[in-house]
Order: structure tokens, then C-alpha cells, then sequence
């Protein structure tokens, strides 16, 4: 029996645009919170956009209950 081996797949390249954040806090000296994120042009827009949508939708629901009493 033999073992085929497939060669490993190269890490993909990172977007040309992407928007990179690292944060890190700390509390006292025992502490330490870390955190990173990355997201491209199109995700921010993408995330703008369903912000808009769920503020739309709460004020729509808040004022048909206000309109009910």
C-alpha cells in the first residue's frame, strides 16, 4: 500500500484593500484583553448598509407601538 502525499496549498494573499486593526487592553497586571480585525471596502459598505436596514426597521416597530397606545 502506498502513501500519496498531496503538496500543501499555499496561504491565500490577503485583498489588496484590506483594512487591518489590532487593539489591545489591559486591566491591572494580570489582565491582558487582545483583539484584531480586517475587513475590505466592500465590507464596510456591506456593514453600513445593514445597520441602515435594522435602523429602519426598529424605528418602523418603535413607532407602530407608540401610534397603538
Amino acid at each position: 500500500m502506498s502513501l500519496i502525499q498531496e503538496p500543501l496549498l499555499p496561504a491565500p494573499r490577503p485583498h489588496p484593500e484590506e483594512i487591518r486593526s489590532d487593539f489591545e487592553m489591559r486591566f491591572g497586571k494580570h489582565i491582558t484583553m487582545q483583539a484584531s480585525a480586517r475587513i475590505t471596502p466592500a465590507g464596510v459598505i456591506s456593514a453600513g448598509i445593514a445597520v441602515a436596514v435594522m435602523t429602519l426597521a426598529l424605528g418602523y416597530v418603535a413607532g407602530s407601538a407608540w401610534r397603538r397606545k
